[in-house]
């Protein structure tokens, strides 16, 4: 894209979607400027202000001609995205042409990284034992409950009410009520961070919050539809004929809340929320107030009841009006209570007086906090301002250990403490969450009394933490150096005892990792990112594209910023390898190409062999099988000149697997076997079962099925040992290649495509529904063989898999002939030569021995050149 492109006419307006930088922002809407005729800074700045004033009269100027005009400049810092937005609308006033600069802007600004970042629940929170009060509230929710809007058809119940009113306690205790009354077939919850105080938390995007929902629901994640309105009827459709309560906690408006609601009679939404949503339909609402004077004193007395009264008969009254009636805050007063000894209740009235007298504090909830925060022991304090700035969602005893620098068993001590008071709650088994309202105190006083140079220490050494526990968990479920080795930075970890131990520790901290590595990136932790992309790649690449590309995505930035060329070229080859897993080759080969080049200015012939290897990837499954093979030959003689022996094995697999595509099977077994060798002596397992399996595949082009048996058996033995569900979907697809050779009928290809829709690897879906489609022929199941095929042929042609495309033509032109349609099946078998003729595989010679019978059969007919595009 230039900025000359010239205006009017059928010119479409430029695409702000490229944008990856405030200065690219600021060019192309240069370049929509001129598009749009080249209006003076002064008629922009006019149409907006008048735009401005018809919707809103009598209000401010929102722009001036400065203001304006600096919205199109280079070299800015920051950017007014609501002014840069005003200007879209001004130069071309087209609401979805508006909607994309929305998006390039957010993602710009890394908040639709940060958005798209969310944990959803299958199970609802603990029940907060001692609940009182609430009755009325209760009541009504049985009855919404109960009945819901026989208009509708389906029940939504709206919560609202101010910042720590205890909305989502109320919601809570109310299903779990609701749940024991008459369970649930399934339960949804989720925490939609609506106000969250950290910027690096943005409200939950609706869309990744389906997704994770679509998931809980058991839909493999390459089923899972892109657009958000496929996503809503997909979530709609499969919650049909169920009981499932979803919870929406913390919605912050109705936009937020319209996509997760159910529409389903039977599946009730339960949302707790800042503001009354009347933009939602036949919704119930239900407004959460303060306490009354009775329910805070129930409160009060269900933790105080032992206290003294001491000389003043009406100090418990006094001390809720000094709470504000606030159930956080009469909750954390409470906590004060029992715990501090030798005080009556008229002790703790007057010195709440006192503290409000000084006006040292305006707001009820601060004077809690302030009142609990003064009564913790140093060490306490120091904890809670430091787990404030944790970046993630929750976190466990561990990591609260290494962001404090004391021992774990004390960390989970002090933990428990802060639960007791009040001050945090309890997210999962183990582990613990900040109230926004407690974070936001919490980190007002981390700013006040830490040093700086303290609170980076702090987090330096949670993100140390991180990283070495990353890397202990990938050590067991990947050893032998199968992932690039990053520094630890003298951090030790205790190793995981298992591979489930070592996976379920990383499918918990997933999002917290996430979350660490954009932190990092933005608040200048250069390495850091880096070092998780290197560290979580393979775990990544096993099922988990979207913080794959969030994680890589991270680390380029942070090394862009910091002029690290080497990690930025390390982190755009695992951008490359996570899109080309996608089939989204495009984005994929121009990272790769970005990186090998990177690499080979720096002198790095290990990481240009790794760009390589995947830029081979690619031609091979776009089925450009030559090119691929020199690509491979080219990687295979960087390794050896580096002297790395685990890429030279890695080469050597990939280029025997494309010479047994291409025919050569000689070549093809001998280099697998030399690649099998090294891997077996680097001692990686898994490396050494992925061998096994290129072997077998081999032997079953070349008919030696028992051998191909007993290598494929060997490869599925050890990917089930280290669990690692990729691997075992292309063994399982080559073993039902190999009993469909032998006429035998299994489940195997069904039990790989299984697991490469929840992988989402569509390149492995395409050849297991091939497969698929192969083994019904066999069994005479000809509908399922064309239901199949024509499944295959749609994603390969969607991805560019040109093998996978011909070999669903082949496979339809004989289903097509068995079903005795002569015409169909030659459509299908000529395109399927002519594809086979282009990829340089052998495959071609046998179709065109079966366009032969067919002409033998007598039933050929129509033309012998027509196409099936």
């Amino acid at each position: 894209m230039t900025e000359s492109l010239s205006s009017g006419g059928g010119v479409t307006p430029p695409d702000p979607g490229g944008a990856d930088s405030l200065d690219e922002v600021a060019r192309i809407l240069r370049i929509l400027k001129v598009w749009a005729g080249d209006p003076s800074y002064d008629t922009i700045k006019n149409r907006i202000n008048t735009a401005c004033r018809a919707a809103h009269p009598g209000g401010p100027v929102v722009a001036r001609r400065t203001t304006v005009a600096d919205c199109f400049k280079s070299g800015r810092r920051r950017l007014n995205t609501d002014l840069v937005i005003a200007v879209v609308q001004a130069l071309h006033p087209d609401v979805g042409y508006v909607a994309q600069w929305r998006q390039a802007l957010r993602v710009v600004s890394g908040e639709a990284r940060a958005a798209a970042q969310v944990r959803v629940h299958g199970t609802l929170p603990p029940d907060l034992p001692g609940f009182v009060g609430r009755t009325a509230a209760l009541h009504r929710l049985r009855h919404a409950l109960d009945t819901g809007d026989p208009d509708a058809g389906v029940v939504v119940i709206a919560l609202h009410g101010m910042a720590g009113v205890g909305k989502t306690q109320l919601a809570v205790h109310a299903a779990h009520a609701r749940h024991r009354e008459e369970p649930f077939d399934r339960i949804l919850f989720v925490n939609l961070r609506g106000f969250h105080p950290d910027p690096t938390q943005p409200p939950a995007d609706p869309a990744s919050v389906l997704e994770g929902f679509l998931r809980l629901l058991g839909v493999a994640g390459q089923q899972i539809p892109h657009d958000l309105t496929a996503r809503v009827a997909t979530y709609r459709r499969l919650l049909a004929g169920t009981r499932t309560l979803v919870v929406l906690d913390n919605a912050r408006d109705a936009e937020q809340a319209r996509p997760l609601l159910t529409d389903t009679r039977g599946c009730p939404v339960l949302i707790t929320t800042r503001r009354a949503l009347r933009a939602l339909p036949h919704t119930t609402h239900v407004a959460v107030d303060l306490f009354t004077p009775d329910e805070s004193a129930a409160l009060l007395a269900a933790g105080g009841s032992h206290i003294p009264s001491g000389s003043d008969p009406n100090a418990m009254a006094r001390i809720a009006h000094r709470c504000g009636h606030l159930p956080l805050a009469l909750g954390l007063v409470t906590a004060h209570i029992r715990g501090t000894s030798g005080w009556t209740l008229t002790d703790h009235a007057d010195r709440l007086d006192e503290r409000h007298h000084q006006q040292r504090l305006d707001l009820s909830v601060e004077l809690a906090f302030d009142l609990s925060y003064q009564h913790l022991p140093a060490d306490r304090r120091r904890l809670l301002r430091l787990v404030a700035a944790h970046p993630g969602d929750d976190f466990d005893a561990p990591a609260v250990a290494a962001l404090t620098g004391i021992p774990t068993c004390e960390a989970r001590t002090q933990l428990r403490h802060l639960h007791r008071d009040h001050l945090l709650h309890h997210a999962a088994p183990g582990r613990y969450a900040l109230h926004d309202l407690v974070r936001a105190y919490a980190t007002s006083r981390c700013t006040d009394e830490d040093p700086p140079s303290e609170r980076r220490a702090a987090l330096t050494r949670l993100f140390d933490y991180y990283v070495a526990g990353a890397l202990a968990a990938v050590d067991v479920l990947y050893p032998a150096g199968s992932h690039r080795r990053v520094p630890s930075n003298g951090v030790t970890v205790a190793a995981p005892a298992d591979p489930d131990t070592a996976r379920r520790w990383l499918d918990t901290e997933r999002p917290t990792l996430v979350a660490v590595a954009a932190h990092a990136a933005a608040h200048g932790w250069h390495s850091h990112p880096a070092y998780l992309s290197a560290a979580l790649f393979q775990y990544l690449h096993g099922g988990h594209p979207t913080d794959a590309l969030a994680i890589h995505e991270h680390a380029r930035h942070a090394a862009h910023r910091a002029g690290d060329t080497v990690e930025q070229a390390h982190a755009s080859t695992s951008l490359g390898a996570t899109y080309t897993q996608l089939g989204r080759y495009g984005p994929a080969a121009e990272h790769l190409q970005r990186a090998s080049t990177l690499f080979r200015q720096s002198g790095d012939h290990v990481g240009e062999a790794r760009a390589l290897i995947n830029l081979g990837v690619i031609e091979s499954q776009l089925g450009r099988n030559r090119a691929a093979a020199d690509t491979y030959r080219h990687a295979l003689a960087l390794f050896r000149q580096a002297g790395h022996r685990a890429g030279e094995a890695h080469a050597l697999n990939n280029l025997g697997e494309v010479e047994a595509q291409l025919g050569e099977y000689r070549s093809a077994t001998e280099h697998v076997r030399q690649s099998l060798i090294l891997f077996r002596q680097l001692g990686g397992r898994a490396s050494e079962a992925w061998t096994l399996n290129t072997l077998g595949d081999i032997e079953i082009r070349l008919g030696r099925h028992p051998a191909a048996r007993s290598h494929l058996e060997q490869a599925l033995a050890l990917y089930r040992q280290l669990g690692n569900r990729t691997g075992q979907a292309w063994t399982l697809n080559s073993l039902g290649t190999l009993h469909t050779r032998l006429g035998q009928l299994t489940d195997h290809h069904q039990l790989s495509l299984d697991i490469f829709r929840e992988t989402g690897e569509r390149y492995g879906e395409a050849s297991a529904l091939n497969g698929l489609a192969e083994a019904a022929r066999l069994a005479g199941e000809l509908a399922d063989a064309l239901r199949h095929h024509t499944a295959a042929h749609t994603i390969a042609v969607d991805i560019g898999a040109h093998q996978e495309h011909a070999r669903a033509h082949a496979g339809l032109g004989h289903v097509h002939r068995a079903l005795g349609a002569p015409t169909a099946a030659r459509r299908h078998l000529q395109r399927a030569m002519i594809l086979y003729t282009d990829l340089d595989m052998p495959e071609a010679e046998q179709i065109l021995a079966h366009l032969g019978a067919l002409d033998d059969d007598g039933v050929a007919q129509g033309n012998h050149t027509a196409l099936l595009m």
